[in-house]
């Protein structure tokens, strides 16, 4: 595919991901100018990734051509402008480029220069290319341009990945994290025994009870970022789902360089004394972040993730709203006998619901209650008839092997340091270098110092 063909589709796929919803078919005329006049009032984040705000008139014309013509009615039309260059003068450059396609637009440039040949100005030259499809990487492949992007205040983006980690109680643990993109705060994370749409989802919950609703979450296409259950949640939420370009990694920088720290500051310190389990893991890694890596001054934004985190008010959901975001749901179609199954086990649902399709939302730790729903309103309970398994398969919990004795080390006195300021205690730092003689864990106080995270912190909202 050409560079013009690919730039043209991208910003079809923008078009097409701010009216989709708008340009629903079931929506009332009423509705759809509700929804078109909120998308007018705020900017989005166009194809090239800055911030540009839509005008009213636009997004209907936008919604009338697709659903006039599909996706490839929101294509661009080609821009045909006749160059200023004389078409000789063009010719060459293109010559010179196809003879060495390792040759930039600057080389081009001075090449012609150096044989006594007009030469168009540098940039002139590279839109040239552009139009033709002839910028390429020195392999031949087609050349990119990374901006260098920054979101402009607290809950604009967040970025999530996974990253594999060391091997605890014999399983290769997993961490699935959660970066604020303006901040550089991790806002919401947790270690598991695998990288599923469980562990995401508790790290992802656990930054929004603590940290509040981001405008948009960046991720890549693992087959947990593209469940349908995170996509759910999002749309529950108000919240922009984006996944990254396959092969496109710079998108996530950030988070990357976020585990380059963890590799190098904190997995570091657990070779000598690797933890005894998940939850010993979890305890460590979250006082690691919230008494170090988020009090460091960050090398590019020269404040700390937690100050920079602070400059805006975080908009929290409500229990009843979060809890809602996280349930999951699947589409059955009722029997004649007004039954439905769900992995094995068997509900009754309302009669009037024979033969239709139905969603049956739940909490995947208890399918003993299912909430029916039809065409987005809710139709009683399914009634369970026979059930043989009470969790989803994919509701597997952490096994807990048997705590292993503890020792003194680094990571071991930052994590006493942080349960000391959560309980608000005054730090006895003498007594952090004497060894213990049996395994203690400092105990929850009820007072909390001003400059503890304390009940931000992720992971008390993780009850999985």
């Amino acid at each position: 595919m050409a560079v013009g063909e690919e730039r043209r589709r991208d910003v079809a796929l923008f078009r097409y991901s701010v009216i989709r919803v708008a340009g629903d078919g079931a929506l009332s005329k009423a509705e759809r100018g509700a929804l078109v006049r909120a998308l007018a009032e705020v900017e989005h984040v166009g194809p090239d990734g800055q911030r540009i705000p839509i005008g009213r008139s636009t997004l209907d014309k936008w919604i009338a051509a697709w659903r006039a013509g599909g996706f490839d009615a929101l294509m661009p039309c080609e821009r045909i402008v006749e160059p200023r260059t004389s078409s000789e003068v063009l010719a060459l450059a293109v010559a010179l480029k196809r003879e060495l396609p390792a040759r930039t637009a600057a080389q081009v440039r001075q090449i012609m220069l150096a044989s006594g040949q007009p030469a168009p100005s540098e940039r002139t030259i590279q839109r040239h290319y552009a139009r033709l499809g002839l910028n390429t990487r020195p392999d031949g492949s087609p050349a990119r341009a990374y901006g260098r992007f920054q979101a402009s205040r607290p809950g604009e983006l967040w970025t999530g990945d996974a990253l594999h980690g060391p091997v605890v109680a014999g399983r290769k643990a997993f961490l699935l994290a959660f970066i604020d993109d303006y901040s550089r705060a991790l806002v919401g994370y947790r270690w598991g025994a695998a990288e599923d749409v469980l562990r995401l989802e508790a790290a992802l919950r656990a930054g929004l009870a603590a940290r509040g609703v981001p405008e948009a979450i960046l991720v890549d296409r693992g087959s947990a970022f593209v469940s349908g259950q995170l996509a759910r949640s999002c749309a529950v939420l108000g919240i922009r789902l984006i996944h990254a370009s396959p092969r496109a990694a710079s998108t996530k920088g950030k988070i990357e360089r976020f585990f380059r720290t963890v590799r190098g500051a904190f997995l570091v310190e657990l070779q000598a004394r690797p933890p005894a389990d998940l939850a010993a893991l979890n305890r460590l890694f979250s006082a690691w972040v919230e008494v170090v890596y988020h009090r460091r001054v960050h090398g590019e934004t020269k404040q700390t993730p937690l100050a920079r985190l602070g400059e805006g008010a975080p908009v929290l959901p409500s229990p009843a709203v979060l809890r809602e975001a996280f349930l999951w749901s699947q589409k059955r179609t009722v029997t004649k006998t007004a039954t439905v199954s769900l992995h094995g086990n068997q509900y009754e649902v309302d009669a009037a619901l024979v033969g239709q399709v139905c969603e049956l939302v739940f909490d995947p730790f208890d399918l003993e209650r299912i909430e029916v729903r039809f065409q987005g309103r809710p139709i009683g309970s399914a009634i369970p008839v026979k059930i043989g398994r009470r969790v989803h398969p994919q509701a597997r919990v952490d096994a807990k092997p048997p705590p292993a004795p503890t020792g003194i080390d680094y990571l071991r006195i930052v994590a006493e340091r942080h349960d000391a300021e959560l309980a608000g205690r005054p730090i006895d730092y003498a007594a952090l270098g004497e060894p213990s003689d049996e395994d203690t864990v400092p105990g929850d106080g009820d007072g909390a110092s001003e400059d503890a995270v304390g009940d931000d912190s992720p992971e008390r909202e993780d009850t999985r």
